[in-house]
């Protein structure tokens, strides 16, 4: 089976509970105003990597992360994928953190979206809103996203211990590249 994917970073701090191999799929079709991946949500765009590799990509990383997270574009857009490679991880001891734009209330009947979430420990769903932008909260962007600790691995402590951080990081082509939540408009101010 097949995954498309805008980009992955390895070894990152700002995209979940502890150190996590981040993941950006490629597509997605809800569009929210003012979001800051617009550039995923093209279907064709990024990379086409075979299911199985990239599984084994992320057991190399196995020692350094604690688990994956699932960004995007819109990770539930290439729902089987996304389960198979979850389901890998978390047979190696690696937790799941998925972001979702859909709601978790209009997803829980639906049967390969039950499969999923077997193998999520956090999701995280609702679309960004750009009138309820809110930095406060770990991780999400607008004040109506929600999070559903789905397995005894998490609860509510973490999202007060973590904090919202940025990475910024020069790719390998001399680009900035900055990941994690907050106000990325005052620190590209900041850096004029």
């Amino acid at each position: 089976m097949d995954i498309r994917i805008n980009s992955y970073i390895p070894i990152t701090n700002v995209e979940g509970v502890g150190t996590r191999f981040a993941i950006w799929v490629q597509g997605c079709s809800l569009h929210c105003k003012g979001c800051a991946n617009s550039h995923m949500w093209d279907k064709e765009g990024g990379t086409t990597y075979d299911t199985k590799d990239f599984i084994e990509l992320i057991k190399q990383y196995k020692d350094r992360v604690e688990g994956i997270t699932w960004l995007g574009g819109e990770p539930l857009e290439q729902i089987e994928a996304v389960t198979e490679i979850s389901k890998a991880v978390q047979e190696i001891g690696l937790s799941v953190i998925l972001f979702t734009g859909y709601e978790y209330s209009a997803l829980k009947d639906n049967k390969d979206f039950q499969e999923l979430i077997k193998y999520v420990d956090i999701l995280i769903d609702g679309r960004y809103e750009q009138d309820k932008t809110d930095y406060s909260r770990a991780w999400v962007g607008s004040s109506n996203q929600n999070y559903y600790f789905l397995t005894d691995r998490y609860n509510q402590k973490v999202i007060t211990e973590c904090k919202n951080k940025i990475e910024v990081r020069i790719s390998p082509d001399n680009k900035v590249v900055m990941t994690g939540m907050g106000d990325f408009k005052a620190l590209a101010e900041l850096v004029r």
